[in-house]
């Protein structure tokens, strides 16, 4: 079906991403972040294939209009000119970004913002072809995650005081995050109705808004129980502030930080940190690799082999220490 060329394409795009593949919020604003970059940079930058001048020049546009007018100006404009759009268009616009010294991961991101973009236009009747179909993404350098020992997340969970509702929430909090492996993002939106304490288990909203169903531990059960029961409000959010509001990821991260600093432990420790621990952790005790795949929620197997690196690494650090032959 034809849709109107309109100039909320982007945000027609951004929409049916969100509906079809189940984008969060922040993956939705980085493609369209994206999206208008190549916008802007394709009329107002790029020099057209026999073409010595921009579409626009930036200079003519007039500076009492808002940045809302302007985008839906150079929507316009990039609309009408979209037949002119070809692949050695975007790739001079990746071109730029390398220049400007932009990772491999982010161009990839763009890269891949762009080709879900002209996919939608193709579909959408706007264009006959993708242009950015046939451009290969960059060669992603896998980073093998750093991992706390056994002995040291120990050592972080059981030097959390456990005076205050807040200090018994934070030690449930951390305890829940080494426990299952969940994303900050799902222990944000966790509610105490996804907790099954009999069986163990949480139902969690994954990425894409995939459900999942993840096992806790004991110990981490306990602590949430412990920590609900020292406050006087009943709110349905499981992780609370002050106020008995969802607690922030942003607050998640601080209260970490300084419970790492209290701790002595030397370098810096993210909640992410602690599910490559939760994943490092159990490859080191035997758990099966598919099996950890289902628990962290990847998509691909290829996400999680990850972390058999990082055992491998772990066990040649042992190796060299302790072979006396080595």
């Amino acid at each position: 079906m034809k849709m109107d060329a309109s100039p909320d394409i982007v945000d027609k795009c951004i929409d049916a991403l969100q509906a079809e593949k189940g984008y969060s919020i922040h993956t939705a604003r980085a493609y369209r972040t994206d999206i208008c970059l190549f916008i802007r940079f394709f009329v107002c930058d790029a020099h057209l294939d026999g073409a010595k001048h921009p579409i626009v020049s930036i200079a003519d546009i007039s500076p009492e209009l808002s940045r809302t007018q302007i985008t839906e100006y150079l929507n316009r404009v990039f609309l009408s000119h979209i037949s002119q759009v070809t692949k050695e268009s975007i790739s001079r616009f990746l071109a730029v970004q390398v220049q400007e010294k932009k990772s491999k991961k982010t161009l990839s991101r763009r890269l891949s913002s762009l080709k879900s973009f002209f996919h939608f236009l193709v579909r959408s009747g706007c264009m006959d072809e993708n242009p950015a179909e046939m451009i290969p993404f960059p060669r992603l350098e896998k980073k093998i995650p750093r991992v706390l020992s056994v002995d040291d997340v120990f050592r972080l969970l059981d030097s959390i005081p456990q005076t205050t509702w807040q200090e018994k929430r934070n030690r449930a909090m951390f305890e829940t995050f080494y426990s299952t492996g969940m994303r900050i993002s799902e222990i944000h939106g966790l509610d105490m109705d996804h907790i099954d304490f009999s069986a163990q288990l949480i139902r969690v909203s994954g990425k894409g808004n995939k459900e999942r169903l993840v096992p806790v531990g004991q110990k981490a059960l306990d602590a949430i129980t412990g920590y609900r029961t020292s406050i006087p409000e009943n709110p349905v959010p499981v992780f609370v502030n002050q106020k008995y509001g969802r607690l922030s990821v942003r607050s998640m991260a601080r209260i970490l930080d300084k419970i790492v600093v209290t701790c002595g432990i030397e370098h810096h420790v993210s909640p992410h940190t602690l599910r490559h621990c939760f994943a490092t952790h159990m490859l080191d005790s035997g758990a099966d690799l598919r099996g950890i795949q289902e628990v962290l929620g990847h998509s691909s197997l290829s996400t999680t082999q990850v972390y058999t690196h990082v055992s491998m690494d772990h066990l040649t650090r042992v190796y060299d220490k302790a072979h006396p032959r080595r």
